[in-house]
Order: structure tokens, then sequence, then C-alpha cells
């Protein structure tokens, strides 16, 4: 039997579906959703295993053209190292997304023809043609993006609802080579259990918080203990300032319990197991610009 494994990587615009897409395609909730944009930070691997592959997906920050942040710009560097390491390149867009190519053209115009790295474009949310799209739209996207890139195969896709997913999965595997597994086959990502509960706790944040609250924070679990029947956690969650910090507790502590009690749902959800959940609100001032503060915190 024909063993095929490789690295998949997905770039693409802010908010155009690369975390629905990784989590559709895994078949778990490894990267973070939310209608914000920049919601991702990391780089996340999702790991597909099935008897004769494995897929290894890399979701990546979306392209953030203008840096304020020490943060934006070690984001943009996930970008640029997962290029590096890929078989083959995912870029998603959306229905309708014209005008933002330029940003684009050089960054796969070089990975086409300098790198020879296989590249396919996906064009997202095709579920929405009829409510939200006309349809020729897709077919004015298409054409556009195969008149910039006539040698670059394009396909629609909803990550949403897995519309195109196996076809996806069989062009993936055309491109990829005979190789054993990189990963153990029983492995999701390569991403800590503490990891994903910072994660679902920031995800959280930017549901229940407007503004700068979300982009201000960071979660830290600083303990995971593991028993029978439940797993104790206790997270510290990190803000630039005194007024974030209030805001983030709330009054009577009343926006914090929401916040603990919505993540706990969801981290019992993802482990599958009773949650203990402890969070502490801290200040780390202005963190997001300070690089020995970005290695402590994982970056």
């Amino acid at each position: 039997m024909i063993y095929k494994s490789g690295f998949v990587n997905i770039i693409g615009f802010p908010n155009v579906g690369k975390s629905t897409l990784i989590n559709s395609l895994v078949g778990k909730n490894i990267s973070i959703i939310t209608h914000k944009p920049q919601t991702t930070r990391h780089r996340v691997l999702g790991i597909l295993n099935k008897k004769n592959f494995q897929i290894i997906f890399s979701d990546t920050p979306g392209m953030i053209i203008k840096k304020v942040f020490f943060i934006q710009k070690i984001m943009m560097l996930y970008i640029k190292k997962s290029l590096e390491d890929a078989d083959i390149i995912l870029f998603i867009t959306e229905i309708g997304k014209f005008n933002f190519v330029k940003e684009y053209f050089y960054l796969l115009n070089n990975i086409y023809k300098k790198k020879n790295i296989p590249i396919i474009i996906l064009i997202n949310k095709i579920d929405q043609i009829g409510i939200k799209y006309k349809e020729n739209l897709l077919y004015k996207t298409i054409y556009y993006w195969d008149t910039l890139f006539p040698n670059i195969e394009i396909l629609p896709i909803s990550a949403l609802k897995k519309i195109n997913q196996e076809l996806l999965i069989n062009k993936i595997l055309n491109y990829l080579n005979e190789h054993p597994p990189y990963f153990p086959k029983e492995w999701i990502s390569d991403r800590s259990e503490r990891f994903f509960v910072n994660e679902i706790i920031r995800e959280t944040i930017f549901l229940l918080y407007q503004k700068e609250i979300p982009y201000s924070s960071e979660v830290v679990t600083e303990q995971f203990k593991k028993y029978n029947i439940f797993i104790y956690i206790f997270s510290f969650i990190y803000v630039e300032r005194d007024s974030q910090k209030g805001i983030l507790i709330g009054y009577k502590g009343k926006s914090l319990n929401k916040l603990k009690n919505y993540s706990i749902k969801k981290i019992e959800n993802f482990f599958k197991k009773k949650i203990f959940l402890k969070i502490q609100v801290k200040i780390c001032k202005n963190w997001r610009s300070n690089y020995q503060k970005l290695k402590n915190f994982g970056y």
C-alpha cells in the first residue's frame, strides 16, 4: 500500500475562513474562530490521519499590512516560516475579494515561479450563494483569480459546510509524495493541552468583549492537572492597563464569572471531561511590543 504524508500550509486574507477550514479538515476545533480579524496569533498544526496518508495542515495568522505592534511582526514571521517548509500551499480567499490582491500577488508569484511549490487557490463561502452572494459573483471571482494566476488550480469551497472537502483532499494527495508519517498516528496537533486551554479562553474573550480588550489580552495556563473524574486548570489573563483589567472583571466580578463559565463549557467539550477552572487577571504593560515578554508568552 502506498502511504503519503506532507505539510499543507494555509495562508490568506484575515477572516476568510482559514481556521474554520483547518478545524473542518481535522475534525476538531484546534484553531479559534471569531468574527473579528487577527484572531489567530500562532501557527497551529492540525493533523489528519487516515489509513494511507497523513496530512499536516498549518493554520497561520491573516496577512497584516500595517504592523503597529511587535507581536504583529512575529505573526507575519509565522507566515514566512510556513512557506519555507510547505509541500503544498492553500491560499484561501472568498467570493467577491478583488481589491486586496496586490498584497499577495508578489508572494504567490514568488512561491509559484521560484520555489516551485504547488498552490491551490480556494474561494470560500460558496454556501452563501443565494443568501449573501449572487451566483455570478462566484464566476467573476474565479475569472479574476484565473486571470492573475492562469496556471494555478482554483477550487470553490465552503469550509463551514464542508462543500468540496473530499475533492480538496484528493487534490492534495495528488501532489504529495510517498513518505511515512511525520507524527504519531494518534496526534491531532503538535500543540500542548495547555495551549488549547489558552486558546479556548482567548476565543471566549474575543466573543464576549469589544474594542481593544481581546487584542490586549493574553492567556497563560499555569496549572493543568488531570484527575480521575476532572481536570484542574489555573490560568492567568494578562492585559496592558488597569482599565482593561476592570472591564474584564466587571462589576462585582460578573463579567469574569461569565467568561469562566463559557470557557468551562468549551474546555469540557474539547477534553470530554469535567473541568474546574480558576482564572485571575494580571497587568503586563505593553506586552505586545516587548520582545522578552512575548517570548515568555510563547511567541
